[in-house]
Formats: C-alpha cells, sequence, structure tokens
C-alpha cells in the first residue's frame, strides 16, 4: 500500500492514532494559512494596489517559499533566518506581530484541537 502512495507524492506512515491525530492538527491550519495571504492582498489592495496584482504578487512570493520548503538540509528555522536581515522587514513583522502571544495562541489553538481529535468516540 505503501508504495501505490510513494507514486502519489509520497507516504509518511505514522505509529498510531495519536500520531495520526497530531497529523491532523497540522493539516487543520492550512486555511489559516490561506487567510494570512488573504488578508496579505486585501491589505495590498487598501494601500491602492489593484487586487489583482496584489493577488499575484502574494501568490508569486509565496510560491517561493513553497520551492525553499524543498531544501531540507536546512531546518524551517534556519530557513526563517536566512530570509531576515537583521533590523529588516522580515525581523520587524515577525518580532512585532508573530511574537510569545501569537505563538503561544497558536499553540492552544493546536492543543485544543488535538483534544477534540483525541476524544474518544
Amino acid at each position: 500500500m505503501n508504495a501505490l502512495f510513494e507514486r502519489l507524492g509520497g507516504v509518511l506512515p505514522v505509529a498510531d492514532e495519536v500520531a495520526f491525530n497530531v497529523f491532523s492538527a497540522l493539516t487543520g491550519t492550512l486555511t489559516a494559512h490561506y487567510s494570512y495571504l488573504a488578508t496579505l492582498t486585501s491589505w495590498a489592495a487598501d494601500q491602492g494596489m489593484a487586487p489583482g496584482d496584489a493577488d499575484r504578487y502574494v501568490r508569486g512570493l509565496f510560491q517561493g517559499v513553497g520551492r525553499a520548503l524543498s531544501d531540507e538540509t536546512r531546518s524551517l528555522h534556519q530557513l526563517a533566518a536566512d530570509h531576515e536581515t537583521p533590523g529588516g522587514n522580515n525581523e520587524r513583522v515577525r518580532t512585532t506581530w508573530f511574537g510569545t502571544d501569537n505563538s503561544d495562541a497558536l499553540h492552544k489553538a493546536l492543543d485544543d484541537l488535538l483534544t477534540h481529535l483525541n476524544r474518544p468516540g
């Protein structure tokens, strides 16, 4: 069965239902990511950029992120660091928007979802 899934793009067997539920919780973050991108596009349009141009730019920008993710020689933390200039735009947004409070809120949302997924029945 794994050979079939390998041909379809890969397989990551899970040891048990607990591990499956962790992966399910991670999958539950996809629409938050798309909503984040939609918010960026909406913000750019609010600044006077044509909505179609903003959409194309954001899509292109984050398609590049997708390609960078294929480099498994660097951790996700390293990829983030490699895309920041000290005191630059990326560092400024990360430290002012995605600080401890947002990170903790994301952990809580995932913990709550995992608790829900682990409920019997």
